[in-house]
């Protein structure tokens, strides 16, 4: 019985001596298995509470037995034994630069998206709907990366409803695929489909291709939080269809497109991000005079679980409209969804 508790606690000692261990700053220790850094959090599976996710900020140490995936922000891996200890990395006992690190054992790249919908009814004195939904679709592999989006805008009111009239109806729908050259460097291609019964526009259509560049991509910076930064420039092939013109009267041009996209995530408030995006299609033949703009400017917020609130202000302007149209359209849109 003696020699059994003697193998016993020389396996266990074993065993132990491959975990990996994070000290708290409080003194408390776990031993378990390193799953995951990134963003200033580390992810940590224990037999004794599961896996969590704790703040760096907390950890007076980490150590780790076993070597780990890092991947930096240009892309490139090392495998290497990590370690934590007085707020510094170390990475098989050299200093490390979390500033270029993406992730250490960065998580299968997988479909993210979001499902959003704001509306509203009235009646009474006014009588109307409104409805927008929004959605989107995300992937990101190591040298790709695919993004769709749709929109349908609807809003009709008016005090009866004989007299109801619609003040909008939009349908947008997007897509674009980058693949990375470089990098930081990438070269994309996209299209565009857009209909705006209220601005008599029956269809337009954008095919285009072009380089970008991603200043930032999910970098963290310790006093702000997490940053991405993207930089686009390109040539489209554009077909628009007016609602009264005559059947062979389709308008064929091309078309400059410039776009950038920001996102940041507050260090203090990691369930919120803020988004702007931005793109400028001037005319080849007439950049001055003829060109449309979109933009928009918001956030998103866990509300709970996998389910969001969504704000923002889209913005369009078109230079030369239709005839009986203005050149703006400023909308707010609040709306609850899903997102994953």
């Amino acid at each position: 019985m003696k020699r059994q508790m003697v193998i016993f606690a020389a396996s266990f000692a074993a065993i132990s001596a491959w975990a990996d261990v994070v000290t708290f700053k409080s003194g408390s220790k776990l031993t378990g298995t390193l799953v995951h850094v990134e963003g200033g959090t580390i992810t940590f599976k224990s037999d004794d509470v599961g896996e969590v996710k704790i703040p760096q900020d907390k950890v007076a140490e980490l150590s780790t037995e076993k070597e780990n995936t890092i991947l930096f922000v240009d892309k490139s891996r090392k495998s290497a034994v990590l370690a934590l200890k007085d707020g510094e990395y170390t990475a098989s006992g050299e200093k490390l630069d979390m500033s270029g690190v993406k992730a250490v054992n960065p998580e299968e790249e997988k479909w993210h998206g979001s499902l959003n919908v704001a509306a509203s009814a009235s009646r009474g004195n006014t009588v109307g709907e409104k409805v927008t939904v929004l959605a989107d679709v995300y992937r990101r592999w190591e040298h790709d990366r695919f993004q769709a989006n749709a929109g349908y805008y609807f809003d009709q009111s008016g005090d009866s409803k004989e007299t109801k009239r619609k003040t909008e109806d939009r349908i947008v729908l997007a897509a674009q695929e980058d693949h990375f050259w470089l990098n930081k460097v990438y070269q994309y291609v996209n299209g565009k489909y857009e209909t705006d019964r209220i601005k008599e526009l029956d269809s337009r259509v954008r095919l285009g291709t072009g380089i970008g560049y991603q200043w930032l991509e999910n970098q963290n910076f310790d006093l702000t939080g997490t940053w991405s930064f993207s930089q686009e420039a390109g040539l489209e092939y554009v077909k628009e269809r007016w609602q009264n013109a005559a059947p062979d009267q389709d308008d064929y041009f091309c078309s400059f497109r410039y776009a950038h996209h920001l996102k940041f995530v507050p260090r203090f408030v990691k369930q919120l991000e803020w988004f702007h995006n931005l793109e400028y299609h001037p005319s080849v033949e007439d950049w001055a005079e003829n060109y449309v703009l979109n933009a928009d400017l918001g956030f998103t917020t866990v509300v709970w679980g996998g389910f969001d609130l969504i704000a923002k202000m889209e913005w369009d302007y078109n230079s030369m409209p239709a005839e009986h149209a203005k050149r703006s359209d400023l909308r707010y849109i609040v709306g609850l969804g899903y997102k994953w």
